[in-house]
């Protein structure tokens, strides 16, 4: 069975959705990078209900993610962060060229600063 990595992240945002079982079992599978053999003997279950359990969960997580999409909001707001924090620099020497302002330095400082620590949440 391939692997489809985004699963993981999905699974960061709405695995409280999915059952306590199928969120164990993919958890297992995508971040433990168990085999479906190690998850069947650890659940209890056979290896065929483990595949299904995972494939009923990704779909969930697919749909979730296209029904409310959090993960790609949460990618385009990280971009627009980096975005942010580019302009700023260019700004900033594009300021120190044209003499410096300090007021307009520190500014640019001060949204570089906040966009980083917004990108760390």
């Amino acid at each position: 069975m391939a692997k489809d990595l985004g699963i993981s992240v999905l699974l960061d945002f709405y695995g409280d959705m999915l059952t306590e079982k199928q969120k164990d079992v993919v958890e297992l599978y995508y971040n433990e990078d168990l085999s479906l053999a190690e998850i069947a003997e650890h659940s209890g279950i056979t290896r065929q209900g483990v595949r299904d359990s995972i494939k009923r969960a990704e779909a969930q997580l697919k749909e979730y993610e296209e029904r409310l999409g959090l993960a790609k909001r949460f990618n385009a707001m990280g971009e627009g962060l980096e975005e942010i924090q580019r302009l700023a620099r260019e700004a900033s020497a594009a300021n120190r060229r044209r003499g410096n302002d300090h007021e307009i330095e520190r500014n640019l400082t001060e949204i570089g600063t906040i966009a980083a620590r917004l990108g760390d949440l």
